[in-house]
């Protein structure tokens, strides 16, 4: 079995040693980094070219890498952070063992895939747009999303294969439906919480916002 290529940033870019510009987004595959791209496009532009030298691909779920990855930045005296973003699968949802790295943080999203959150109707429909008319593209969504009210159903379907190239999206509109095309085409108010506090949790981390400050209240005396 042949060893898996070293990792680097996605865009090959070199990046300063300060730990808060040395910020690394590891991301599972290359259609999670297209995903997420697209997405920061429309979240904040500043944002998105921030991020479009620290996309790292791991390969798969494999968070170890991240581990390989940040520990050889600091060997090289380029100490930084990275954010280990991964689906949920059929996993519990509660971070991976084994990753005692303290310049790591691991994001795992609630729904089981990130192709899960582009599962939105109204963007699917622009999408569409003129080459599906209104009650076949009524059809498709009730055949295959009419959950999509449903939170918890969200977070169980298979959205892989729902969005996949064999999938029924894609023969039934012809390959015009995708996940990444759906991604390109989504508005700030179609993005799920979780999307919008995995970016909150990037700026944080690249020094583009300040954490939230938690507030505790205490009990008054007797």
């Amino acid at each position: 079995m042949t060893s898996a290529p070293p990792l680097r940033p996605r865009s090959g870019a070199s990046v300063a040693a300060n730990s808060s510009e040395n910020f690394f987004l590891y991301v599972e595959g290359p259609l999670d980094a297209e995903i997420l791209r697209s997405w920061a496009r429309r979240f904040s532009p500043h944002l998105a070219r921030s991020l479009q030298s620290r996309f790292v691909i791991l390969g798969g779920r494999r968070p170890a890498r991240a581990v390989e990855h940040i520990r050889a930045e600091n060997k090289a005296g380029r100490p930084g952070r990275g954010l280990i973003v991964l689906d949920r699968d059929h996993h519990s949802g509660s971070p991976p063992t084994g990753l005692a790295e303290s310049s790591l943080e691991v994001f795992t999203w609630s729904r089981r895939h990130i192709e899960s959150y582009v599962l939105v109707r109204s963007a699917m429909s622009r999408l569409l747009d003129s080459d599906i008319d209104t009650a076949r593209f009524g059809r498709l969504m009730d055949d295959h999303l009419s959950f999509l009210h449903d939170e918890e159903a969200c977070r169980q379907v298979d959205a892989k294969r729902l969005l996949g190239r064999h999938g029924p999206f894609a023969r039934e509109t012809g390959g015009v439906v995708s996940s990444a095309a759906i991604a390109r085409i989504m508005r700030v108010d179609e993005f799920h919480d979780d999307v919008k506090e995995l970016y909150r949790r990037i700026e944080v981390a690249l020094g583009l916002a300040m954490p939230k400050l938690e507030v505790v209240r205490r009990g008054s005396r007797s």
